[in-house]
């Protein structure tokens, strides 16, 4: 795999004219970011009443549903829909969206990080072959596999202490990948 990296790597520079990838000037982990408002939280106010109280458990599932989608979404494209081939390099769009709104909420993003990101990478997973991930590549070169749904239970964690278990439970699950949708 770290051969695959490395050609991906320099793959990747000659497309881009030898030029490296930019550095995100927002890779601080000590700020966490909103997964799709951009609005820092401000912890259990914004989230929805608990069930039984004025709102239902389905208008707060339709919320955290709205909050959420767009993410996923962009996340299961970038690994199913063939756009990324094994070793492939996230474009700089859908890097903001993976460093900024998915990789701070891992339980573990600072190990994940280390000494600091240069690009974000779609491979296949080391134990898992039949498994596409993310992984960072990291300044030094190394790279370091990590989950989104790891990600996304720690936002909603944060984000929806009261409803996260039970959002988690229906529908993110250890091999459930489909959230429900939203009616148009």
């Amino acid at each position: 795999m770290a051969l695959a990296a490395a050609l991906a790597r320099v793959a990747t520079l000659l497309l881009r004219g030898g030029r490296a990838p930019a550095p995100s000037a927002s890779l601080s982990l000590g700020i966490r970011r909103e997964l799709c408002s951009g609005v820092p939280s401000a912890a259990a106010a914004d989230e929805p009443s608990a069930a039984g109280e004025a709102e239902p458990w389905e208008d707060a599932e339709a919320e955290i549903l709205r909050d959420v989608e767009p993410v996923v979404d962009l996340v299961k494209d970038i690994l199913h829909s063939g756009r990324y081939g094994d070793g492939g390099f996230l474009s700089p769009n859908d890097e903001k969206v993976v460093v900024e709104k998915l990789l701070p909420h891992h339980p573990r993003s600072e190990d994940k990080i280390g000494c600091g990101i240069d690009a974000i990478m779609v491979d296949r997973h080391p134990d898992y072959k039949k498994s596409r991930c993310l992984f960072v590549v990291r300044t030094n070169g190394d790279c370091e596999d990590f989950s989104y749904r790891k990600c996304l239970r720690g936002y909603l964690e944060e984000k929806y202490p009261s409803h996260a278990d039970r959002f988690i439970k229906k529908h993110i699950g250890q091999r459930r990948s489909q959230l429900v949708r939203l009616p148009q």
